[in-house]
């Protein structure tokens, strides 16, 4: 098994934005890449263990990149960049209402936040072992064929409610207008 700097060190010679962006940086000042990558990297860290506004850090961590992608992967004619990207939407999605319920306890761990970025990078990662994949295959595919027909019920007649109290409310405020214009 390569080491983990070796590894960074093959992520540092592959061609993606991130590492197009730091060759333009290490042309301009001289400084080498990895460096450069380290540095960031770390104080990135030390960041989100201390810094301010590090929950507004994190969630750009979690939005830009996969945004970025995903839109790429809409404009592709390849179907499997577009299953990667919404899967991740998908574990994002869940993991922030979970987050949301449960933030009064979370925000007091110290390392909460390099925590939650480690996990949503572990998330988009181009990796095998994507945390995105794995956890829509192993928790949220089997949940969701286990109840698809249950929900899909909830939904349609939620939609069909939706839709009738629509109708009277407009049915109503056409009303309301028509007798109001009569008065006048």
């Amino acid at each position: 098994m390569t080491s983990l700097r070796q590894r960074f060190v093959k992520f540092l010679d592959e061609k993606n934005f991130f590492t197009n962006m730091l060759d333009k940086i290490e042309e301009k000042t001289g400084v080498r890449k990895y460096y450069l990558a380290a540095g960031s990297i770390t104080t990135l860290g030390i960041y989100l263990v201390f810094g301010y506004g590090a929950s507004l850090l994190c969630n750009l961590i979690g939005f830009v990149y996969p945004a970025y992608s995903s839109i790429k992967a809409i404009e592709s004619t390849d179907k499997e960049d577009d299953t990667k990207w919404l899967t991740y939407w998908v574990v994002y999605g869940i993991f922030s209402v979970a987050e949301f319920f449960s933030d009064i306890f979370l925000y007091w761990f110290p390392f909460y936040y390099a925590g939650k970025c480690l996990f949503l990078l572990w998330c988009m990662a181009p990796v095998v072992w994507n945390g995105s994949q794995l956890i829509y295959n192993r928790l949220v595919r089997p949940l969701f064929l286990k109840h698809q027909n249950r929900v899909d019920s909830v939904v349609n007649d939620l939609s069909s409610k939706a839709l009738n109290a629509a109708e009277c409310v407009t049915r109503e405020a056409v009303k309301l207008h028509l007798e109001k214009n009569k008065e006048n």
